[in-house]
């Protein structure tokens, strides 16, 4: 059988002792969990560092930490799942983050709460990748698009639900339970997993055979992944407050020399490794390396909005964390309908690809919208926008799971998996990263062009002066203090309108860049989920 065929029939390959749609709900619900936890600690951070008694910079380790760790395990999720088999893998994943969270819950410092969340980051790492390869075993290629729909509610929803669901419970609890809840879930998953999943037969093969003849353990590849990764994630999350390469420290610059080298090495020698810990060959096909660009990108404008969306809120139009959390939800319940919409389509066989160019554009056609906004702005105007953007997304990642596998032969498809996972989550630490870096650029650069014209020469200035000095004067009775007053109001208000120029211009460059995806769709292969289509395609 060819390696195209037989990717064709993977999804019918291995014994089913259940309804294939237990089994996706059975493994899409620690995706769930884990997913959430990417975003849900965001807005614990200040209430973390107050209750351990450390400072806020230092808690956002909290979050580095767990992405680091979950950076490192994702690309070689395929290698571990291959050696321990894909069930035990997976069974042993959800139960370390289960444990990992009540640890997290229970720490006394913060050196324990970051080393729990290493812990939980490592186990997490495993969750989405088997989750998702248990799926493409599990439905033939036919049904692929509906099941990668469910696997989309999980991926999408979690990380728009994360900070509203922090927010409420923190502000209604404590940041431990924020933690503790997962552990109702966690075993929830575990047990509807472990009755319900199954190793399919080619990959029981597969692990007797590797335990007839075992391969030397990667070391090496794994040392470089360790280097590069966790340099990367540090660079990311402490780039902005280390001022990047002007860092007079040398520490932003050590970490991009130690990426640069790391990460070439770790090209260079897996590539050339006979059994390699992360394995880059599903790139050499175009509709993967493509997905995997449009992917990475896409979750960089997913988190770099649902991050810059909050902070704009709470500051600029005084929300508090709940409810700035409350004018986003409306947006899940919209990008859940979008999902099952392109289910269905891609069920009736329409091509991945249209649906993906059309989900790009919708996402540019919301993110231009956020970036007209003003400050004049009710809740609802904001939420619209965002339903626009998010149900863009949402037309945008079922398909292009689809399109990145269709191609893939069965062998390497658990490292495809891995890598697909990978370049997810790291968009969305790019977006975060990116996003808060541009904003505090711009606002720099716009609060000196505003600036500009504010002197005694300008009318307008002399104005304004003149028609609040003196509601000053008379609350204060002091000519000079009421003076003063006045003009720190203008620029109080120079100040507020460079803040909200600066975050429309990241909604911007979120616009641009959904544009420019779109037009890379073209490239791709036909990839449309029907018997016969990948035979035929090829």
């Amino acid at each position: 059988m060819s390696a195209s065929a037989a990717a064709v029939s993977g999804g019918t390959i291995g014994r089913r002792t259940f309804n294939p749609w237990i089994v996706a709900l059975a493994v899409v619900v620690p995706t769930f969990m884990e997913v959430l936890d990417t975003t849900i600690a965001n807005v614990a951070l200040r209430y973390i560092a107050g209750g351990l008694s450390s400072a806020v910079t230092d808690s956002e380790w909290v979050i580095t930490s767990y992405l680091a760790a979950n950076a490192v395990i994702l690309p070689i999720s395929g290698w571990l799942a291959a050696n321990l088999g894909r069930r035990r893998y997976f069974l042993l994943s959800i139960a370390v983050f289960t444990i990992s969270s009540l640890c997290c819950g229970m720490a006394r410092s913060l050196n324990q709460l970051i080393l729990f969340r290493v812990v939980q980051g490592l186990a997490g790492g495993g969750l989405q990748p088997s989750s998702q390869g248990i799926l493409l075993d599990t439905f033939p290629l036919e049904k692929q698009g509906a099941a990668q729909t469910l696997f989309g509610v999980a991926a999408l929803i979690a990380p728009v639900l994360g900070p509203t669901l922090g927010g409420w419970i923190t502000d209604q609890y404590s940041w431990r339970w924020i933690f503790y809840i997962n552990l109702p879930v966690g075993s929830l998953a575990f047990f509807l997993c472990w009755a319900t999943v199954q190793d399919p037969e080619y990959l029981r093969d597969a692990l007797k055979q590797l335990r007839k003849k075992p391969v030397p353990f990667d070391s090496i590849g794994l040392g470089l992944l360790v280097l590069t990764l966790v340099c990367w994630e540090v660079l990311l999350s402490k780039g902005q407050e280390w001022d990047w390469l002007g860092d007079a420290f040398g520490r932003v610059q050590t970490l991009v020399v130690l990426f640069i080298l790391g990460g070439c090495g770790l090209v260079f020698w897996e590539m050339r490794h006979a059994s390699p810990i992360v394995n880059f060959r599903p790139l050499r096909d175009r509709n993967f390396a493509i997905s995997c660009l449009i992917i990475f990108c896409c979750f960089g404008v997913l988190y770099g909005s649902s991050t810059l969306l909050p902070g704009m809120l709470e500051s600029l139009f005084g929300y508090d964390a709940f409810h700035a959390g409350l004018v986003m939800s409306p947006a899940g319940i919209f990008t859940i309908m979008a999902i099952v919409i392109v289910g269905a389509l891609l069920g009736r066989g329409v091509d991945a690809r249209w649906l993906i160019g059309c989900g790009l554009l919708i996402v540019a056609v919301g993110n231009f919208w956020m970036s007209q906004l003003n400050l004049n702005i009710s809740p609802g105007q904001i939420i619209w926008p965002r339903v626009v953007m998010v149900g863009g997304l949402g037309l945008v990642f079922a398909p292009l799971n689809v399109a990145a596998y269709i191609y893939i032969p069965r062998s390497l498809r658990g490292a495809a998996v891995g890598l697909l996972a990978l370049l997810r989550n790291e968009g969305g630490s790019v977006g975060t990263s990116l996003g808060q870096t541009i904003s505090e650029r711009r606002e720099q650069f716009h609060a000196l062009r505003l600036g500009e014209n504010l002197d005694s020469l300008n009318p307008a200035v002399n104005s304004y002066l003149a028609q609040t000095q003196p509601d000053y004067l008379q609350q204060t009775g002091d000519p000079v203090g009421a003076q003063q007053m006045a003009i720190q109001s203008m620029a109080d208000l120079r100040d507020q309108q460079a803040l909200a120029l600066s975050y429309f211009d990241c909604f911007l460059i979120f616009a641009a860049v959904s544009v420019i995806l779109a037009f890379l769709v073209l490239l791709m292969k036909r990839s449309v989920a029907e018997k016969g289509a990948h035979v035929a395609a090829e």
